[in-house]
């Protein structure tokens, strides 16, 4: 398959007031933003911006949904690859693949997004010939990276950040955490989920300990169920 076929442009638009962010986090990612705005200003001084970011934490929690609504906050093209779906027992095959989606989304000055980043971040550590090959890859993602030019962003994803490579850790200008939500939070997302419902679906039974993303499946899988039951009735009915 065409690695492009894999690094798919993601088209969905995502408001950043679509993804529940902690303050700090929101805070963090309002000031990226701002920053890319005047970035030739801010270059003009001597000063970099910041367009190397890594979104580390729980699964489920808002990593992608952040990735667009960046995105969409400045007007940027983003393109989604998958890191699991890349790596090939070919090191060499691997690292072109990984070269040939960094140039399009340098040329166009786009956001990409890589997905599962711990699947070639991997640490260099060990001596062992597998390791080993993911050590030149991982060589390879760091010249990859420190390339990748200033007006385009890099924005990459893990839930085990503890295994990435330290040097590679090192090219990230700013990490953002991800962690469960407390059950005051979910409730503030089931409600905002809630909302465009008729009044009779506000007493669904809500999941707490769980991801966002876990929370909208569980909801909207209830609302399906009694919506599904309810036309099934009525088909009877009639």
């Amino acid at each position: 398959m065409n690695i492009f076929d894999l690094a798919i442009q993601d088209i969905e638009k995502v408001s950043l007031d679509e993804v529940v962010l902690t303050p700090e986090n929101r805070a963090s990612v309002d000031q990226l933003i701002r920053e890319n705005r005047y970035a030739e200003q801010l270059a003009e001084l001597g000063l970099p911006v910041n367009n190397k970011i890594l979104l580390e934490g729980s699964s489920g929690c808002g990593k992608t949904m952040t990735a667009k609504a960046i995105a969409q906050k400045l007007d940027k093209k983003i393109y989604i690859l998958n890191l699991s779906n890349v790596i090939s027992s070919r090191i060499g095959e691997t690292s072109q693949h990984l070269k040939q989606v960094f140039d399009k989304a340098a040329r166009e000055h786009a956001v990409l997004f890589l997905d599962e980043f711990d699947h070639i971040g991997k640490s260099r550590g060990s001596d062992d010939k597998e390791v080993g090959e993911m050590r030149r890859l991982v060589t390879n993602l760091i010249q990859l990276i420190d390339r990748f030019p200033n007006k385009a962003l890099l924005i990459c994803a893990t839930n085990h950040q503890e295994v990435l490579d330290i040097a590679l850790m090192r090219r990230f200008q700013l990490r953002i955490h991800y962690t469960m939500p407390s059950n005051d939070v979910l409730d503030n997302y089931y409600d905002s989920l809630l909302a465009k419902f008729p009044q009779e679906f506000t007493s669904i039974q809500r999941k707490y300990g769980i991801s966002f993303a876990e929370a909208k499946d569980e909801l909207f899988t209830q609302i399906k169920s009694i919506l599904l039951a309810e036309w099934e009735q009525q088909e009877k009915l009639d």
